[in-house]
């Protein structure tokens, strides 16, 4: 069974590959939109410095410095074992003890609109990553989240904490499984939230995630609540990366 999963008495059959040669950053920053990425390598003097290699093609790994510190930046995969497993891989090519996680989600109360921040406090773990970097349990807590919710409160940029769902098959985000899910206090559905959390408590990582709020479940039929094209508002919006940023400055100084 799933739930039987987590094992940490054996080694694993695929190690992770470290390199000892690997560039120094304080926090890695990653993110799914291909707008936000291509904002990224415009705007900033990006240096890439690898990239990682799978069935879909090569992800480059940037670095760039701010304020005074070095930066690791990539473009993930959309879904639990492929952002997973990009942030594992980034380990070969960036040395980092600090990941900020941001992206977009659906809402599960009709008040929050979209575009909003929010801030996860808890992630149901409705996906199969998260259990085989820790034991089973229905939610994993995010540690980080009042840190998160304190950066947001200093810089003044309204949000919402609250719990996510994190599901492998939103074509299956039932209306009962909506019903509970709301009712026990998530905000949020996304895909990837859980076991990012999850592979960074194992492998000893701090995460520092929030994520943009998108398409709208808390009504008597789903809405995207976008017009064709809409960049504003949405995970797209340059934006949200600046807030990244600002809270990757806020976590490395922590």
């Amino acid at each position: 069974m799933i739930t039987d999963a987590f094992d940490n008495l054996t080694p694993a059959k695929i190690q992770v590959k470290r390199n000892p040669d690997a560039v120094k950053v304080d926090v890695l920053i990653q993110t799914f939109s291909h707008v936000i990425a291509e904002y990224v390598t415009a705007h900033y003097a990006c240096e890439q410095v690898g990239e990682l290699h799978a069935a879909h093609g090569a992800t480059p790994v940037y670095r760039f410095a701010h304020n005074g510190r070095n930066y690791g930046f990539l473009r993930t995969w959309v879904g639990a074992p492929a952002c997973v497993g990009t942030i594992e891989e980034a380990r070969a090519v960036l040395d980092f003890e600090k990941v900020v996680h941001f992206g977009g989600a659906g809402c599960l109360d009709k008040e929050i609109a979209r575009g909003k921040v929010m801030v996860p406090t808890e992630a149901y773990r409705d996906e199969g990553t998260s259990y085989h970097y820790a034991p089973a349990a229905d939610y994993i807590r995010i540690p980080n989240a009042a840190a998160v919710a304190a950066f947001m409160e200093a810089r003044r940029i309204p949000f919402v904490a609250g719990k996510t769902w994190t599901t492998d098959a939103f074509y299956r985000e039932t209306c009962g499984n909506f019903e509970k899910r709301k009712a026990e206090g998530c905000i949020s559905v996304e895909m990837e939230g859980a076991a990012v959390q999850a592979m960074c408590d194992f492998r000893g990582l701090d995460v520092y995630m929030f994520f943009t709020g998108g398409d709208l479940l808390d009504a008597p039929e789903w809405t995207n609540r976008t017009v064709e094209g809409q960049i504003r508002h949405t995970q797209h919006d340059a934006v949200h990366f600046e807030i990244a940023l600002a809270l990757a400055d806020y976590a490395a100084a922590l």
